[in-house]
């Protein structure tokens, strides 16, 4: 028999489950609770910053109320439509009654209210409500012993328990982490008294401009959470669980290794007047406000490229045994973050100029830094671009990109000694690598490509004389 208390009790705290993410992802990892129990929460706000096989997303809740319990702590992974959070969604009507474990079998997510259009994750925010609200005190709290266990649980310890906290969001608070800036001394200037990115650089204490790398699409590196700091006296191995985005690498490497005929070119080129070029545009007016520098011409030559040898723009369709032409570009760019590799493309990056494109790139290099890319911007790419040459390597042999059939791997542009104009000079020189799956890509035609990219390179006016 349903009693009047257990029905005040449903109406009273409302569920928050782990939602789909995207492109049928199972499960995901809590890596960070934004909330406590007793602090207030309202429509839109985020709670948590989760890691999925793609990417780490943020879930905003799609309710008001006072938090009443977290369900799992952080570092735990989560099956989609589980419980991860209870809400008091009438705080001061009463004692709170506990809050029902969570059943065995999932149950079917609940239907968006009217009006509201799914997101990426949660429900999205009420159309009227555009403007996230300022966080409350912590009006209705929880007893403090309990939440200050909840506290040490999710790695905050006891002082997790506290009236308020600078309000910032996820990628923000991350970049005050990196820059070893306390956000409580930081001035906002964002509405609604919100930290902003400007805000942290500014607080920040200048440091000298690092020398720019010859192609620089490497993600600025911070310490992974889940990564040993030093290695105990006596330990002779560590093992790391594998999760997340690296787990979902090793799967993506195995599946195009073993799948993908894989063949690899190479080419040596003489880069001196792409250099040169950089260097000019670094000085157009036109090209104001963007990041100018050898990868963007670089992503430009390959495209040029695919425009001449459409036929390498092309996937293998398993199922259905066809080919399938791209008539559209989504060029990969691999950046190596925190979490692991991942490919984020531009999309539609044939249709854009020159400045689009570098703002693109701009773009998806500062998301990707911040741990901001979405599972949607890693998705659909046709070509990719990985550059090994910020490490200083000469090249590589590229692994494809799981439904892509080519991959330009760009090595260490150095001054080297090179016959030109019949005499040995001192020349700006790189070394390409172009791997493509040999089901789709003949060597005529992968040759065709990575020898156009080769002669953009060297002689740059061809992006004017072929585009």
């Amino acid at each position: 028999m349903t009693t009047m208390n257990d029905t005040s009790n449903a109406a009273r705290f409302r569920e928050f489950k782990m939602p789909d993410v995207g492109e049928g992802l199972t499960e995901a990892e809590i890596l960070k609770w934004y909330v406590q129990p007793g602090d207030t929460v309202t429509d839109g706000q985020v709670v948590c910053e989760v890691e999925t096989a793609k990417a780490a997303v943020e879930l905003p809740i799609p309710f008001d109320g006072v938090v009443h319990e977290l369900r799992f702590p952080e570092g735990t992974t989560v099956d989609v439509g589980q419980v991860i959070i209870a809400v008091d969604v009438a705080p001061g009507s009463g004692d709170a009654a506990p809050v029902p474990e969570p059943a065995a079998q999932p149950e079917p997510e609940p239907e968006a209210p009217k009006g509201r259009q799914p997101v990426l994750v949660g429900y999205g925010v009420a159309e009227t409500s555009t403007k996230r609200r300022a966080r409350k005190g912590t009006g209705t709290a929880v007893p403090a012993a309990a939440a200050a266990i909840q506290g040490e649980m999710n790695g905050h310890g006891a002082a997790a328990v506290r009236e308020s906290r600078p309000l910032a969001k996820p990628p923000v608070r991350k970049l005050a982490k990196d820059l070893g800036i306390d956000l409580a001394t930081v001035v906002p200037t964002g509405e609604g008294g919100i930290i902003t990115r400007e805000d942290v650089h500014a607080a920040a204490t200048p440091v000298p401009a690092q020398a720019q790398a010859p192609v620089a699409v490497e993600v600025a590196p911070a310490p992974a959470p889940e990564a040993p700091t030093s290695v105990v006296a006596g330990v002779r191995e560590t093992r790391i669980p594998v999760k997340g985005v690296r787990k979902a690498i090793a799967q993506a490497m195995v599946d195009s290794a073993f799948t993908a005929p894989h063949v690899t070119e190479f080419v040596t080129v003489d880069v001196t007047r792409t250099m040169k070029l950089v260097a000019e545009l670094k000085e157009d007016k036109d090209m104001a406000g963007v990041r100018v520098n050898p990868l963007l011409i670089i992503a430009k030559a390959l495209l040029v490229a695919i425009r001449r040898n459409p036929d390498v723009n092309s996937a293998w369709d398993e199922a259905n045994q066809e080919i399938v032409r791209k008539h559209y570009v989504n060029l990969g760019i691999a950046a190596a973050t925190p979490r692991g590799l991942i490919v984020p493309n531009i999309k539609d990056a044939h249709d854009k100029t020159l400045p689009e494109l570098a703002a693109a790139l701009g773009e998806l290099v500062s998301t990707a830094r911040e741990g901001r890319t979405s599972p949607a911007a890693m998705a659909g790419g046709t070509v990719t671009i990985t550059n090994v040459g910020v490490f200083g390597v000469d090249t590589g042999t590229p692994i494809l990109n799981p439904g892509e059939s080519a991959i330009l791997a760009v090595g260490a542009i150095k001054l080297q000694p090179w016959v030109h104009k019949g005499k040995v000079k001192p020349r700006q020189v790189t070394t390409l690598a172009l791997s493509f799956d040999h089901r789709l890509v003949d060597g005529e035609l992968g040759s065709k490509v990575l020898a156009d990219v080769a002669a953009i390179l060297e002689q740059p006016k061809r992006l004017i004389t072929w585009a």
